[in-house]
C-alpha cells in the first residue's frame, strides 16, 4: 500500500464518483483500507433501530470514499492540487504542486 498523501483534517475535492466536484474536511483516514471519511460526501441513510432512549429513525452518515477518489483542494486557485514534500532545515513538509503553500 503506498503512502496516504491526505491526512485528517486536510480539505480535499472528490474527483471521481457522484459527489465529483464537491468539497469537504476529512474527519478521519484509515491508510491500510485505503479510504477517508470525508464531511458532506459520499452520505447515505441509515436505519436506527429503537431503544429506549430514542424512537427509531432514519439518519443520514458518511461512508468511507476511496483515496484515489480524492484529491487536496487548494482554496486559492479553486481547484485540486497533487503533494510535494519538500525539505525545510531538518523537517519534511508537505506542499501544493499548483500554488506552493504549505499544509502542515
Amino acid at each position: 500500500m503506498s503512502i496516504a498523501r491526505i491526512k485528517k483534517n486536510d480539505t480535499v475535492i472528490a474527483i471521481a464518483g457522484a459527489d465529483k466536484g464537491k468539497t469537504g474536511k476529512v474527519l478521519s483516514v484509515n491508510p491500510k483500507a485505503g479510504t477517508a471519511v470525508v464531511e458532506g460526501l459520499h452520505i447515505v441513510k441509515k436505519t436506527v433501530r429503537r431503544t429506549e432512549q430514542q424512537p427509531g429513525s432514519i439518519v443520514e452518515i458518511e461512508k468511507p470514499i476511496q483515496l484515489s477518489n480524492l484529491m487536496p483542494y487548494d482554496a486559492d486557485k479553486k481547484r485540486g492540487s497533487r503533494i510535494a514534500r519538500t525539505v525545510n532545515g531538518e523537517t519534511k513538509i508537505r506542499t501544493l504542486k499548483v500554488s506552493g503553500k504549505a499544509l502542515d
